[in-house]
């Protein structure tokens, strides 16, 4: 009898153990709306990002007014934007005040490949967002601002391994402090940290 209940359990053991045997234990989690929209938010704010430190950073304050064309990670080109707008600065805040607007059409961007799944995008944008606020050039200061569209679109692909991801014409409205950047994106939350 006890020869037969190790018989069942090593049986048991050989079954289970090959149930795990081909999953992958690092295998990213699941990316639902919420994580997906969040991934989106950033490829948005970091493709800003760029925009500025290409157009604004290192100008005279003042009126600004420059465009640039987009490029991919991987060096292709695609599409355009545009910033505007008045962008002053303090010097003893170690701080720059911005009211711009970024124009972006059909405005692909993407990140080189990251270990972290929610940190992948490639992402075409288009649409108009404002932004006002206070962008943080020291670590005395904090970055403030306020980001809106009535009409921003999406097209692309979000996490890894890749997902589909689109949006057409949605409202966001959004704000960054410090680190965390959150709001709603067509009338969802969402949001990440840096």
């Amino acid at each position: 009898m006890l020869h037969v209940r190790l018989g069942v359990w090593s049986l048991a053991a050989a079954l289970l153990s090959g149930c795990s045997a081909g999953a992958e234990p690092d295998a990213a989690p699941p990316c639902e709306q919420s994580c997906q929209d969040g991934i989106a938010l950033r490829g948005v704010r970091e493709t800003m990002k760029l925009a500025y430190n290409l157009l604004i950073q290192g100008r005279p304050v003042g009126a600004q007014d420059g465009t640039t064309d987009c490029r991919s990670s991987d060096g292709s080109m695609g599409g355009k934007v545009r910033v505007f707008g008045n962008a002053t600065s303090n010097a003893v805040q170690g701080s720059s005040f911005v009211e711009l607007e970024y124009d972006f059409e059909q405005c692909a961007y993407s990140v080189p490949p990251s270990a972290t799944p929610d940190q992948n995008y490639d992402l075409v944008v288009s649409g108009r967002i404002t932004q006002h606020g206070t962008l943080a050039v020291q670590p005395s200061s904090t970055t403030a601002l306020v980001m809106d569209s009535d009409a921003l679109s999406l097209s692309g692909t979000v996490y890894d391994p890749p997902l589909q991801y689109e949006i057409s014409a949605c409202e966001l409205a959004v704000a960054q402090q410090g680190s965390r950047v959150s709001g709603v994106v067509c009338g969802r939350n969402a949001g990440f940290t840096f």
